[in-house]
């Protein structure tokens, strides 16, 4: 496990690094990632004693609490141990250390005494505050960016996903390089009949680490046009995306609606990568898609690295948001969502509500309290492992996807190869009767397609 703190190599005290220490074990990691090679950390692997300290404005108990075990639970999927916590009112961040010198301490104490070795924050920190905070709490932060970070990589299983993990903790990493300008010569200039300076270690660092971000983007680029010409192919179809707080449930719901079996472990982050199935038997005209869930304060930089990835969201013709019912910050979870479709610029397409986990609730629900969740959208409660509440489910977004479709029936000459191949992907085909001149085709799709398509026709035939 790489943790993205300010900690010194011990060959290079003078010259703390954002990796803990670890910037030859995360060559190394590099080097496995470009071979094709999964991350797994160590089963005999030590985590480190975390103290989590949730940190923000003052609110109510329960929502603090809540937010106190999440970042908890993070901590712990990412592979460390926590062995003490607690939660800290703070109206304004100091600049210089975001908890001020004297709470740093405080907290600081506190933490030595449970026998910890990290301080991990329930924020966001520049990497000048990490450095500050370091120095005056005397041991290692961890911000809420790193963790979330740690625990993608963690799950990160084929290799887009890895790639673009590396590239977000990469670039995470880049500013928290110490030490340019300071007197550790490495290298003596090149300059004839002198000998200068030349470069620093955190220079010859800081070049490495912008030549494998150069590699990776390349390398993610490549993937991004593949996966543009795979959503190419499948415009045709009706596409829904199943969009979500992280551990609601989606990818047991995806399992549910199309009998896939992908992997459905109970922890956040499980579904990096978008998977797509079809929702209909036959026709394969509505495919489904599982994509990576969202949390509160989702770093810029993930979204920006699982840009391709999450395109899959903004070209659906509908978003289907998996609420999980019975968790009590489940309003949180629904703004949260919405927060993020609105920085992906998705918020106008259509919604249709799934509020899951719905056995798990401790009392009956009124519809209006649904309806109030939903916000004026169409939804449905339901438990995943209830096949009669999924089969009717499968039928409303099967219903919604065509509901726009219209029939209209084309007559194409054999000649007309091209012709024919652009209706089979672009329209459902209903029915095909071969004639003496041509084909005469019932078709299935939205009105502007078949609108165009017949304008195409009347052109050519």
């Amino acid at each position: 496990m790489y943790k993205l703190t300010s900690k010194p190599l011990p060959e290079h005290a003078e010259v703390p690094l954002a990796d803990d220490g670890r910037w030859e074990t995360m060559v190394g990691h590099w080097t496995a990632t470009a071979r094709g090679a999964a991350h797994e950390p160590s089963a005999g692997e030590p985590g480190n004693a975390d103290y989590v300290v949730s940190v923000g404005p003052e609110r109510e108990g329960l929502v603090r609490q809540a937010q106190l075990a999440e970042i908890t639970s993070l901590v712990r999927h990412q592979g460390d141990r926590v062995v003490g916590h607690e939660i800290r009112h703070l109206a304004t961040p100091h600049p210089r250390t975001f908890l001020g010198k004297g709470a740093a301490q405080e907290i600081a104490a506190r933490a030595r005494e449970v026998g910890a070795s990290m301080l991990v924050l329930d924020a966001e920190l520049s990497p000048s505050q990490t450095r500050n905070l370091e120095d005056e709490a005397g041991m290692a932060i961890c911000d809420r960016e790193a963790v979330i970070l740690n625990v993608f990589l963690r799950n990160a299983r084929t290799r887009a996903a890895r790639i673009q993990v590396e590239i977000a903790q990469l670039q995470y990493l880049r500013p928290r390089i110490r030490g340019v300008g300071l007197d550790m010569d490495q290298q003596t200039g090149a300059t004839k009949n002198a000998r200068g300076p030349g470069e620093t270690a955190s220079e010859l660092m800081a070049r490495k680490l912008d030549r494998r971000l150069e590699e990776l983007e390349k390398a993610a680029r490549r993937i991004g046009a593949t996966g543009e010409i795979q959503r190419k192919e499948r415009r045709a179809c009706e596409r829904i995306a199943l969009v979500g707080y992280t551990n609601a449930g989606k990818t047991s719901l995806m399992n549910a609606l199309t009998h896939a079996e992908l992997s459905a472990r109970d922890m956040p982050f499980e579904t990096l990568d978008t998977t797509s199935r079809c929702l209909t038997r036959h026709g394969g005209d509505v495919l489904l898609s599982d994509t990576v869930g969202f949390i509160r304060r989702l770093p810029e930089r993930l979204l920006a690295s699982f840009e391709s990835t999450l395109a899959e969201i903004t070209e659906a013709s509908l978003l289907v948001l998996v609420v999980d019912a019975a968790d009590p910050e489940r309003q949180l979870h629904i703004d949260t969502t919405g927060e993020v479709l609105e920085r992906l610029g998705a918020q106008d397409i259509p919604r249709f509500y799934v509020f899951n986990k719905a056995d798990r609730l401790d009392r009956r629900i009124a519809e209006r309290t649904f309806d109030a969740w939903a916000d004026g959208h169409p939804w449905t409660s339901l438990s995943s492992h209830d096949a009669e509440a999924v089969a009717s489910l499968r039928a409303r977004l099967v219903e919604r996807a065509r509901g726009r479709h219209r029939t209209r029936v084309f007559f194409v000459r054999y000649a007309l190869t091209e012709a024919t191949k652009d209706i089979y992907a672009r329209c459902r085909v209903l029915e095909s009767e071969a004639t003496p001149h041509g084909l005469r085709l019932t078709v299935q799709g939205e009105p502007h397609v078949l609108a165009q398509i017949a304008r195409t026709l009347k052109e050519i035939q």
